[in-house]
């Protein structure tokens, strides 16, 4: 069987929704947009420019969000990594990593409404090298799809990669960006209830 990773032209429109929404953090996603112009392959981990990896943000039902305490990066982050050539599209890799990470199963987690398909937050940020994998410092593109956790909290963690995980309220998210935009989603939610009623 052939697998084919996420086009590149189906990445560029999922930036561009994104940016339509966001379109004051064009600047910032420079180096993404430019990555996408280059014939590389923007998803292999083999790009070493940059290339895209992709985050599941998981929402429970007392509006807590999920961290795993990373062993390489000694850091509380919500799951996430690479794409895999399995990964049809940039949701499933984030689904993907939340199962292997978290041991979540994507069947007990839905798109948090009115981000489906379209990521909550896409990140640019530095990588530094690792001579020991051979991996010069490079630049992550970050989609960082979110989503609502459907059932009881029951995490399993992968303990080669990860070490511990917390549940933490959306302003004690450790990324600034993703509890500012969990924040405008809440209100963009609150003001399509309050227009509908």
């Amino acid at each position: 069987m052939i697998h084919i990773p996420p086009s590149r032209s189906y990445i560029h429109h999922t930036t561009e929704a994104y940016l339509r929404r966001h379109p004051e953090e064009r600047k910032g996603l420079a180096p993404l947009l430019d990555a996408l112009s280059h014939p590389e392959d923007p998803t292999s981990r083999k790009t070493y420019h940059g290339h895209i990896t992709c985050g599941a943000i998981v929402i429970d039902r007392y509006d807590q969000v999920l961290h795993i305490h990373h062993k390489i990066l000694g850091k509380d982050l919500v799951p996430g990594g690479h794409i895999e050539p399995d990964d049809a599209a940039l949701p499933s890799a984030a689904l993907r990593e939340l199962q292997e990470e978290a041991g979540i199963p994507h069947s007990t987690v839905v798109p948090l409404a009115g981000y489906e398909g379209i990521p909550l937050d896409i990140d640019v940020h530095d990588i530094a090298a690792n001579p020991d994998k051979g991996e010069p410092a490079h630049q992550h593109y970050d989609f960082r799809f979110a989503f609502r956790l459907l059932g009881e909290r029951k995490i399993h963690l992968q303990a080669e990669e990860v070490t511990d995980y917390r549940w933490l309220p959306v302003a004690n998210v450790t990324a600034p960006t993703i509890a500012a935009k969990l924040a405008d989603a809440r209100l963009r939610c609150e003001t399509g209830r309050r227009d509908r009623s």
